[in-house]
Formats: C-alpha cells, structure tokens, sequence
C-alpha cells in the first residue's frame, strides 16, 4: 500500500468513526478527544530528557508501564509523555501521575508528526508492541530521534515479510533497536536485516503482574463477598464466554462467582446481568447488606487484577472470540490455576502456560464442567497447576530491566 492510498485508508476511517460517534461511545470518544491538537508547551532544557511512550490501548500501557517507571527511577528529572490511540487506554490513564502530559495521538500525518516532535521534543521514543504509524516513525528517523520497539511481536503473515509489503518494509528502519518477546520474531527480523539491533527481551508484562501482585491491597467489599466459600473469578469475559459459563454457574450456588466483563457499558451489563438471574453489580454492592446471590459483576475498569487474588480457579475471557484470549498473566501470577478458551495461539504466554501445566484450554461449556469438577475433587490438582502458572510468570520475569539497561548502556538519555 503506497503512502496515497493509506493517507485515503486514513481518511475514510476518520470519517467512518464520525458517522458512528452519535451512537457508539467509543466512536464519539475518539472523535471528541482529537477535535483539539494537544495543547501542551514545554520549556526548552537541555538538561532535562523527555521520554515519549506511545500505546495503542490499555493493554500496552501495561506491557510498557514498567519500562517507564524504571526509567523514571533512574532519571527522576526525566519529563514523560504518554500517548494512546485508544479511548479504553486513554480515558482509564488520562490521569496517570507517572506522566506530564497524557493525551490521544492525531491521526498519522507527516504535519501532525512534525507538530508532535517539535512541541514534544523526544530524546527517545517507546513504542510498545504494535501500531506501526508510517508518518510517525518514518519522521522519528528523519530526526535522529532513538525509537525502540518493547515487547514486539512479529509473525510471517504480517506485511513486513511479503512480496507486497513495500511501504511496510521502510517503517522497519525506524526502530534503533526491537526488544522482541521470542525467538520466532527475532530470526523474522533477522532474515529482514536486522540481525544487529534486534534482542529477544521477552514480555514486559510479566514485570508488571509480578509488580501488581506485590503492591496489592485487600478490596473489603469482595472479600466479604467471598467469604469461605469457592471462589471462581472469570474476567475479560465476553458473550461467547458468557454462554460456555451459565449453566455451570445455575447449576453450583454453593460457589461464588465473580464476573468481570470486558466491555461495562450499561447494555452489556443489563444483557450480562439477565443471563445471571439474581446477580448484583459491583457498585449495588454496599446497599446490599447480607446479599445472598452467588454472581458478582464488576462494573469498573481497573479492579480486575485484584480479584484473581480471591479466587480458587480463575477463568480468562476472549478464548472463544476471534480476537483470542485476553490477559492470563494477570491470574497466573497469583498462582491460580487458568481456564480459557481454544482461540490462544496467536498468545505466546497462553500457550507457554498450557504446555507448563498452569493453564487449562476447554472447547465447551461440558470440557468447562469436567476441568472444574477435576480440580475441585482433587486439591493435590490444583494446588500443582496453581504452582506451576506462579512459576512460569517468575521464571520470566526481568524483560524491563533488559531494556532499561540497553538506554543506559548506550546513553540514550544522557547528554
């Protein structure tokens, strides 16, 4: 795709989301929050270095969180920038005191990437994991500004590796330097040229669900909740996820059920909570003395890497979408044995869980039912199967580090 067709790609999608933006919430978000160019002035120092991190969503905030806050323990003059493409990562972080400035990035153009850098003036730029901007990073290069891609992932079928993936191919040359999350993307890369500046770092979000684990707090309305009973947490869920759930939850009123939805808005919930006859909603809770429904549904964002500590078996959504499984480390590091879906192939750590005994893939409310009742009736089973998903996040934790190290070893944020 030449830079005139995905300029008009570009524009017909601005276009699509401001006729959605009047009914979808997302939509109009998107489309509110770029109406203004990020209004921000910073005072030329040269002994001040800003860090710009950009994040497609939440999830990628996450991934490069840990990176940046050790960057900022090093640097505690370094001025941070936060960006991100989505309203589900903007609106949950647009508050975020690690940064000085938070704010959505303007659709990719080379004027609004020239305005970017020359108000935002980088001294090195994080792009985490994916959102392969053209105009960004090919003005990053044109700059001499250090880009480094954490926690990358590659695979064959992407655009970069085909006959037909010109304009593709020049975004590559951008990144200084690819920390990649395994072997299969870095002989990819390899074999694209970039033997010399690519490391396999693994995953940055092992070091954030290992940090999370560390600082967590008790939630007294869950733990109430709860109480002595059997505990499953199912979180990211979505319908399909929903449907393979229901029946096993009719049928077991003894356990506790906690309930985590991807998306919360009050459709969902409503259509989520009528398939759960009885269920209450997080936020009902506290004017709910002494409830005696066994279905909780959280209906906020933020709350959910919390509740995989209350759980005997968690239960990790999006394995039965398209799209594939959701987070499964943010369970795992507590050490809770993980059920998800068959859709995870395209998820290193999904994978890598299954095969080290800590995570468990169904392929139907029935596979469900049986996982279930195996480790319940037997606690040797899921106390090994707990063990094994606690060991396997340990054992990969220190990818941040890695990276951390590279900038100071080569003094990309020193003058």
């Amino acid at each position: 795709m030449g830079t005139f067709l995905y300029s008009i790609f570009l524009s017909l999608y601005i276009a699509g989301l401001k006729i959605l933006s009047p009914w979808n919430a997302k939509a109009g978000l998107w489309v509110s929050g770029r109406k203004k160019f990020p209004g921000i002035t910073f005072p030329r120092d040269n002994n001040i270095k800003t860090v710009w991190m950009h994040c497609a969503s939440l999830g990628e905030f996450e991934q490069g969180r840990p990176v940046l806050e050790l960057l900022k323990k090093q640097n505690p003059s370094l001025r941070v920038v936060l960006t991100f493409f989505s309203p589900s990562g903007y609106e949950v972080q647009k508050n975020y005191t690690g940064a000085d400035a938070v704010f959505y990035l303007p659709i990719d153009s080379k004027a609004n990437a020239d305005k970017m850098i020359s108000i935002i003036q980088p001294s090195l730029v994080l792009w985490v994991k994916y959102e392969y901007w053209f105009f960004y990073l090919q003005a990053f290069k044109q700059h001499n500004i250090p880009v480094l891609l954490v926690s990358g992932i590659f695979r064959n079928r992407q655009p970069f590796f085909k006959w037909y993936g010109g304009m593709w191919k020049k975004i590559l040359p951008s990144f200084t330097h690819f920390f990649v999350q395994d072997e299969a993307s870095k002989e990819l890369l390899t074999k694209a040229g970039f033997a010399k500046n690519v490391t396999v770092s693994g995953d940055t979000r092992f070091d954030r669900v290992i940090e999370i684990a560390a600082q967590f707090t008790q939630v007294p309305m869950i733990q109430s909740f709860c109480g002595e009973n059997k505990v499953i947490v199912a979180g990211s869920t979505w319908e399909e996820d929903e449907a393979e759930l229901i029946h096993y939850v009719k049928a077991n009123p003894q356990i506790k059920f906690i309930l985590a939805p991807h998306e919360i808005d009050a459709d969902n919930l409503e259509d989520v909570q009528k398939q759960f006859s009885g269920a209450v909603l997080y936020s009902q809770l506290k004017d709910a003395p002494g409830v005696t429904t066994n279905v909780l549904i959280i209906d906020n964002v933020g709350m959910l890497s919390r509740l995989y500590f209350y759980a005997d078996i968690t239960y990790v959504g999006g394995g039965f979408g398209g799209d594939g499984v959701h987070n499964v480390l943010e369970a795992a590091v507590f050490g809770k044995p993980v059920i998800y879906g068959p859709e995870f192939e395209k998820f290193i750590e999904a994978i890598e869980l299954t095969n080290c005994g800590g995570g468990i893939s169904i392929n139907s409310a029935l596979e469900l039912e049986a996982e279930l009742n195996k480790l319940w009736e037997n606690k040797t089973l899921l106390e090994t199967t707990g063990k094994a998903a606690k060991t396997y996040v340990y054992s990969n934790a220190g990818a941040s580090k890695k990276i951390a190290d590279f900038i100071q070893a080569n003094r990309l944020l020193i003058s």
